[in-house]
């Protein structure tokens, strides 16, 4: 549609609305626009708007000189965005303006809608998906809403969704704090207790708690979950976001939940809303047709029972503990508050420790399971909480490392002083840089170790693992270098074939004759 006329129905909408009694704030909400436009468009009348319509188009644009470069862009290539035509310019035109995003944005449509080139986005087929056969597959997913309590404070609350396939069969649980991988199997251990038994396969959202990682195609499973699936013997497979296909049954509960059961409920406190979420499956969700089978799911399911695999309790394995990212000044997020680590845990950007929570506090593990620390929980919140030994200079332990390593070398000083050179290039990682070397030295000859060592202080190398490759190629420069010995006479007993061979003699008359003949 032309922009110049759409622009005259939307003030014309607009002025119905108000007409019809509906508030600024409503008709901005409705019309998704700035309550601000809104009230001055009902500031003015028709013939106002007209000309400061006109004025637009007649106005000269920041941007008017590219036109012709915009309209070839969108002629060529339709579904092109803005942001990516506000890029192409400065890459072509040097003397590109410094424009806001918004300029270049409505520019990008004045184009469009000059020379009438629409946005062609691609747009993606469906199919109908042909029902599956009773107890083949349950899929699963996660959901979150802001509720309001009770004393009018709002409350986010967490909640997981099964549903059997063929059936429609529902099962819903609530948690007031984010879900853990424990948390998460004793949802699906409570899921398939309410339905009464197991699918074969359940298909799943690609969600941190369940997948590592996917690996062209092959989705890996968190060790917790794989050693939970395998003892439940249920086949897994994942599928993108926002995929119907795939799991749109589940999906559609998730706003089910949202649209029938949650909205305008206030919270009192968790048992209470799972208390209610089960009633409401046996009132409404489970007892009321199907809108797209048209079936009863609480009827469904006893159809469907007889092909589940039959519920029974299962050990469920450890938690998997969360990992938590260490932040540049050593200290850890949990639960609102900032709790410190050992003076050095941080070492760059991805630096993680894994929390063990526990009644009394938190037990903080380094990347080999090594104990760290433990700290008390704060029942404050935006607290800083700081062991007075974290903030020890462990230096002396350092200093002893690297005078270790300086004993080993040939030359003390030279070697000393280099390793603090290193130490100072990089601080975070001197003990790593110490540990390795001592291991590179340990395997070399003094003669190796002498020259490898020159070699770094001459060209400014100042690293373990440069250390090591200078060794490297010396060593087999010296190797290159020996005189192969050959044994006459080895102990054997034996002698090698020609050892008593006598070279043949000339005869200085030979040599007299031949010099007489020139």
């Amino acid at each position: 549609m032309n922009y110049y006329l759409s622009k005259i129905m939307l003030y014309h909408h607009i002025h119905k609305m108000s007409r019809e009694g509906h508030s600024i704030s409503r008709i901005s909400m409705e019309l998704g626009l700035n309550w601000r436009t809104v009230k001055r468009m009902l500031s003015m009348d028709e013939r106002a708007f007209t000309q400061e319509l006109e004025r637009g188009r007649t106005r000269e644009k920041v941007l008017d000189a590219y036109e012709g470069f915009v309209r070839e862009k969108l002629s060529l290539h339709p579904e092109t965005p803005a942001a990516q035509l506000h890029d192409w310019p400065k890459e072509y035109h040097a003397g590109f303006p410094r424009v806001s995003q918004k300029t270049v944005f409505n520019f990008v449509q004045y184009v469009r809608d000059k020379h009438n080139i629409p946005r062609t986005d691609p747009v993606r087929e469906y199919m109908a998906v042909e029902e599956l056969p009773y107890g083949q597959q349950g899929q699963a997913d996660f959901g979150f809403y802001n509720m309001r309590t009770t004393t009018g404070k709002i409350k986010k609350v967490q909640f997981f969704t099964f549903v059997l396939s063929r059936s429609r069969h529902k099962y819903v649980i609530f948690s007031d704090s984010p879900f853990t991988c424990e948390l998460l199997v004793y949802a699906h251990e409570r899921a398939f207790k309410f339905t009464g038994g197991v699918p074969r396969e359940v298909v799943y959202d690609q969600d941190r708690l369940m997948m590592v990682s996917e690996n062209l195609g092959d989705i890996i499973l968190t060790g917790a979950f794989r050693s939970y699936v395998r003892q439940r013997g249920i086949n897994t497979w994942s599928c993108r976001k926002a995929d119907p296909e795939s799991k749109g049954k589940v999906e559609n509960v998730v706003k089910y939940v949202k649209r029938n059961f949650l909205y305008n409920r206030y919270y009192r406190d968790l048992e209470t809303l799972n208390d209610q979420t089960v009633a409401w499956l046996h009132r409404t969700a489970n007892n009321l047709p199907h809108g797209t089978t048209g079936k009863v799911p609480r009827e469904e399911l006893d159809t469907e029972q007889a092909f589940l695999s039959p519920w029974y309790p299962v050990a469920i394995p450890p938690p998997e503990y969360p990992v938590h990212a260490v932040r540049r000044d050593n200290t850890i997020s949990w639960k609102s508050n900032l709790y410190s680590v050992p003076l050095g845990t941080y070492k760059g950007p991805g630096t993680t420790v894994t929390i063990k929570p526990s009644a009394e506090g938190i037990t903080v593990l380094g990347v080999q399971g090594n104990l760290l620390c433990v700290h008390r929980i704060s029942p404050l919140k935006g607290q800083k909480i700081i062991l007075t030994d974290h903030k020890r200079d462990k230096s002396t332990a350092i200093a002893e490392m690297m005078e270790s390593f300086a004993a080993m070398m040939p030359d003390h000083d030279a070697a000393l002083a280099w390793i603090k050179i290193v130490k100072d290039s990089k601080p975070r990682y001197i003990r790593d840089q110490v540990q390795s070397l001592v291991e590179t030295v340990s395997t070399l000859e003094l003669q190796v170790t002498a020259a490898t060592l020159e070699y770094c202080v001459a060209h400014g190398i100042n690293g373990a693992a440069d250390f090591k490759a200078v060794s490297a190629k010396l060593q087999g420069q010296s190797k290159k270098r020996e005189t192969k010995v050959i044994r006459m006479n080895p102990l054997g007993g034996g002698r090698i074939a020609g050892a008593d061979i006598q070279p043949d003699r000339s005869d200085i008359a030979d040599y007299d004759d031949l010099l007489e003949k020139f």
